[in-house]
């Protein structure tokens, strides 16, 4: 088993939403709880950190340069060279107490983000489409807490995550519109893994899936839902991955801290920290808003 190594001690209270951009070889991730944007450069390991006003659930690039945000209060714009926000939609005005959580780009360019409430409350959460129009489209209700998502090559086929359900679904998707079938059941997870959270896809079309409270990132078949491979993180809180580097063989894992007790955080003082680790099988990249 392989074990994952911190490259960014950054303490994040719940890090999340990694997004690899291949041109500027960069990776953009997010602490959610702590209300920061940050992009770190391997290049250069140095780790940027924006402060922002709300919670913040994704950040992926713009095709024409800039990033899409899913916050607390809907989709953003944001400015890299100014650092200004630009509202774009709340689909969820009616509901104060959702924020928007984990969100990726489809290989079409229509981002693609998912809700939960603060509470955490059974249905309540759903799965949105942003297109470069900026029309959004309500895509799934009825989730609790709506989280990774990936898709096939050919992008006809998605999974995404329901947290609490601990169950990974499949969906066929309209490559041209972006209209996707009722979800079915792929696998679901042994209780024994926990919890799914944020995940990323290979070359292969296996799914690489973070466990929150686990402190490993697992390979799944997502069609016989036998677990393939297994990566150790030496904190518990592993929250997402996404694969980066030129070759697409660097494993990035983001974790949090904020669910652990004084006690927990003093043993594993790494807790928040963003992880890298060398994978045997390439990955897929990150697509741009607006492709």
């Amino acid at each position: 088993m392989k074990t994952a190594e911190c490259v960014v001690d950054e303490k994040a209270e719940l890090g999340e939403g990694p997004s690899w951009n291949a041109e500027l070889e960069v990776l953009y991730w997010v602490d959610i709880e702590g209300k920061k944007l940050m992009i770190y450069d391997p290049a250069e390991n140095k780790n940027e950190t924006i402060p922002l006003d709300q919670y913040i659930g994704a950040a992926v690039p713009k095709r024409d340069g800039g990033l899409i945000l899913a916050m607390q209060h809907g989709f953003y714009e944001f400015d890299l060279n100014t650092k200004q926000l630009e509202a774009i939609h709340d689909p969820e005005q009616h509901k104060p107490n959702n924020r928007f959580n984990d969100g990726k780009c489809d290989p079409f360019g229509r981002f693609w983000a998912g809700t939960m409430s603060f509470d955490q409350e059974e249905g309540e959460a759903s799965l949105y489409r942003l297109h470069s129009d900026h029309s959004v489209y309500t895509v799934v209700n009825n989730l609790t807490i709506s989280n990774g998502m990936a898709w096939s090559e050919d992008g006809s086929l998605m999974y995404f995550i329901d947290t609490p359900a601990k169950t990974i679904y499949a969906m066929n998707m309209d490559p041209l519109t972006g209209t996707a079938d009722d979800p079915e059941v792929a696998f679901v997870v042994p209780d024994e893994e926990g919890p799914p959270d944020g995940m990323t896809i290979d070359s292969e079309g296996k799914l690489w899936i973070a466990h929150f409270g686990e402190g490993q990132v697992i390979r799944w078949d997502p069609e016989s839902g036998n677990a393939l491979e297994k990566i150790k993180v030496p904190v518990s809180v592993t929250t997402s991955c996404t694969f980066g580097g030129k070759d697409l063989k660097d494993l990035y894992i983001t974790t949090g801290s904020s669910a652990l007790d004084d006690e927990q955080k003093k043993e594993q003082p790494q807790a928040g920290g963003l992880f890298k680790v060398r994978v045997d099988v390439k990955g897929t990249p990150a697509h741009y808003f607006g492709d």
